[in-house]
């Protein structure tokens, strides 16, 4: 029998396993000299408990209502965040953001509305992230200062890219946070009445975890995002099948952006690397090679090749950099810098000798990629010889940029490649094929598709129909659903919780609301039109001339008719509006006056510019 170690510090009980490993697969890490304990918020000097039992047994024999509210993931691709309550304690699943549309114009991205949680902040136990992307983990800096800093748990990649983020959100605001790591998926840990495990799961993000929670109402089993590969190249296949042994009922919420996703004829990790190594190999010129920032493990992959071959390797990108330094403390992996040059080196290297990996595949505009392509970059041009490599997969809401940035490329270079091409990346999502191995290996009580938009969930609900699931098990929620597990039962509540868009704009969190949105909605369409009026106070006339200036509607200098005649209505208002033997009024003139107007230009021209009347009372 393996002795357990057994930790408790405000309410939060590990145990672990002495010795203890992943289970399905270990990984050799050299010493770090990286240490997420290293922060001040890092719980230390933990006091010894005893916690007899294991704990996936519920912590209490009276049955409780445990109740799930996603606060996003549920809509769109994006803004993850599941709250679990049971009682009165509180754990949450994930803190990420999620991109802006194409119709909210100056808006850097938005986080979940946590207005649920205001009153109930010293309720939270803890919050786990699955993976340090940052549709799971961008929001956290912003939220968990709101929630008053509460515990964070996640492994160590995870949590030093939440350091990062948080330290880059507000400097010094990384004393603030209470760090626990997940040291071993065989670890177990209890916030509050909550029982909380993990298992191991494949992604495209080094430290990616599985969770499962546990409480007398249910067990809820969570991959976070995940895929399936019948073929790795550094661990055996992953089997699910021991969550099925989990206390009953079970409650899987499986990501289901892959449920259209055909899973015939997908390359594994390993056929996809050999694939790359070819084109590097073989390549007349330099190879430009664009990925997702967080892939450190095919970055890592592709370093070490190109010295097996004798090139020279060069890294773009903050994020990359940034991510690729931390997983060199973390030992994950190595850099050798005998075979990294810095980019502004490049060019003293023979072509065919360099190959360059970089940020900006999805069409980012201040990503490398792109300053590639629009000539931009100070130390890349690209030639008809190079040979671009798109080893990345397309975000839901990129297509337009991705495309763009394509076409581009293909104008100024003769080897372009993707995936639609060769096999030159893996997702790190599952397909249609998988969802139906995970439910069937799983075999929960209730199934609820999550982190994808609606009729995402819809298919993967029609996958789990065509296995034989019960329909009347299978949940397909909006972000703010409440369901409730308890007796073996669950039901969905009529009432929603508050999941407005929260808004970030620069410094501003929530700041910018839908009333500030329609109006840049509206700038962006049919422009601005300003119209600065002169009145005599003791005429009450209209002196000087009436001056107009028009953004983005009509090019005034072309259009004298239409401004004169705006001019005429606007003095009719004011001569309309006005009384001699009165005060002026300047709020019911503009008034007035953006509505005759708006009509009149509405009439003439069939769009609705933003009206900006200026009265100055001389």
């Amino acid at each position: 029998m393996i002795p357990k170690k057994t930790m408790a510090v405000d309410g939060i009980v590990h145990t672990t396993p002495s010795g203890g490993s992943s289970s399905g697969r270990s990984r050799k890490r050299k010493k770090r000299k990286f240490n997420p304990k290293r922060s001040s918020g890092h719980f230390r000097n933990a006091k010894v408990a005893s916690y007899r039992g294991s704990s996936e047994q519920p912590s209490s024999s009276k049955e409780g209502t445990l109740r799930i509210i996603p606060l996003g993931g549920m809509e769109e691709v994006g803004r993850n965040m599941t709250i679990f309550e049971y009682e009165k304690d509180i754990v949450i699943l994930d803190m990420g953001f999620q991109f802006p549309e194409e119709d909210m114009p100056g808006i850097d991205y938005i986080i979940p509305n946590i207005s649920y949680l205001k009153g109930k902040e010293k309720n939270i136990r803890g919050v786990i992230f699955s993976h340090g992307h940052l549709d799971h983990i961008g929001a956290a800096p912003i939220l968990l200062e709101e929630l008053g800093y509460p515990p964070i748990i996640g492994r160590d990649l995870t949590l030093a890219l939440i350091k990062r983020k948080t330290e880059d959100y507000k400097k010094g605001s990384t004393a603030n946070l209470k760090t626990i790591q997940i040291k071993s998926v065989n670890e177990k840990m209890r916030l509050g009445k909550f029982n909380i495990g993990f298992f191991d799961i494949e992604h495209s993000i080094m430290d990616a975890v599985g969770v499962t929670i546990n409480t007398t109402a249910g067990t809820v089993v969570h991959p976070g995002d995940w895929t399936m590969d019948k073929d790795p190249i550094d661990h055996k296949p992953i089997s699910y099948s021991n969550l099925a042994k989990l206390p009953r009922p079970t409650i899987l919420m499986l990501e289901s952006l892959g449920s259209i996703e055909e899973g015939k004829d997908v390359p594994s990790e390993r056929e996809m690397y050999e694939t790359l190594q070819s084109i590097i190999s073989n390549a007349p010129g330099r190879v430009i090679i664009g990925t997702f920032s967080s892939q450190v493990r095919r970055v890592g992959e592709i370093l070490n090749y190109v010295k097996k071959i004798g090139k020279k390797a060069s890294i773009d990108g903050y994020s990359m950099k940034m991510n690729m330094e931390i997983s060199r403390e973390l030992g994950y992996v190595k850099i050798p810098r005998d075979v990294v040059v810095p980019v502004n080196k490049i060019s003293d290297y023979p072509d065919n000798k360099v190959v360059v990996v970089c940020t900006g595949a999805q069409g980012e505009g201040n990503a490398v990629l792109s300053r590639i392509v629009t000539d931009s970059h100070r130390h890349i041009k690209i030639k008809k010889t190079d040979t671009i490599i798109f080893s990345s997969s397309i975000i839901p809401g990129n297509e337009r940029s991705i495309q763009r940035l394509k076409d581009n490329l293909y104008r100024k270079c003769d080897n372009v490649i993707h995936s639609d091409i060769m096999d030159v990346h893996i997702s790190g999502h599952c397909n249609k094929e998988d969802i139906k191995d995970m439910i069937k290996q799983v075999d929960p009580t209730y199934f609820i598709p999550v982190y994808a938009n609606h009729f995402f969930l819809k298919e993967a609900e029609k996958l789990a129909i065509d296995i034989g699931f019960p329909n009347d098990k299978i949940f397909v929620l909006d972000n703010g659903s409440v369901i409730e597990f308890k007796n073996e039962k669950a039901n969905v509540l009529s009432k929603k919780v508050n999941t407005d868009y929260v808004f970030v704009d620069g410094l501003g969190v929530g700041d910018v609301g839908q009333i500030v949105l329609r109006d840049r909605q509206v700038l962006s369409t049919d422009g601005m039109f300003v119209i600065t009026v002169l009145i005599d106070s003791r005429t009450k006339e209209v002196v000087h001339n009436i001056q107009v200036t028009s953004r983005g509607f009509i090019y005034v200098k072309e259009n004298f008719d239409l401004v004169n005649e705006t001019k005429r209505k606007v003095k009719k208002v004011v001569n309309d509006t006005t009384s001699k033997n009165t005060l002026i009024d300047k709020r019911f003139i503009e008034n007035n006056i953006r509505e005759a107007v708006g009509s009149f230009l509405f009439q003439k021209t069939e769009r609705r510019p933003m009206v900006l009347p200026v009265i100055i009372e001389i």
